[in-house]
């Protein structure tokens, strides 16, 4: 069964700032969803130019063995796996003249693409 952890000084997991929660819930706004029922997912998978690419989904199927993390009011969810590679990872979210989109800040990269978008660990 999947355990809800809080933030707090000493928490780890997936961290989102309220920049990142504020896009967050503006795109589930946006697509109509439902705010009670719909979830983060964050996730790794194999590919990219580094050896793995960052996954973010909204959901609402939610799977036994997956961790759960509330952030500024965001359910975030993230299987085991992928946990291993984003533990400690900070997502935020920028709007800049360069461009706009989620960018992530993780201790457990040894190297990352131009691009910000793959990793290797």
């Amino acid at each position: 069964m999947s355990q809800t952890h809080t933030t707090d000084a000493t928490d780890t997991g997936v961290i989102l700032t309220e920049t990142a929660a504020r896009e967050i819930r503006t795109i589930i706004d946006q697509q109509e969803l439902d705010k009670d029922k719909v979830c983060l997912r964050v996730g790794v998978k194999g590919g990219g130019c580094s050896g793995f690419s960052y996954v973010l989904d909204l959901t609402e199927n939610q799977k036994d063995t997956d961790e759960v993390f509330e952030r500024h009011g965001v359910k975030i969810i993230c299987d085991p796996k992928s946990l291993l590679y984003l533990n400690g990872t900070t997502i935020d979210f920028r709007d800049e003249i360069m461009g706009r989109g989620f960018v992530f800040s993780n201790p457990n990269a040894t190297s990352t693409c131009g691009c910000g978008s793959s990793f290797t660990a």
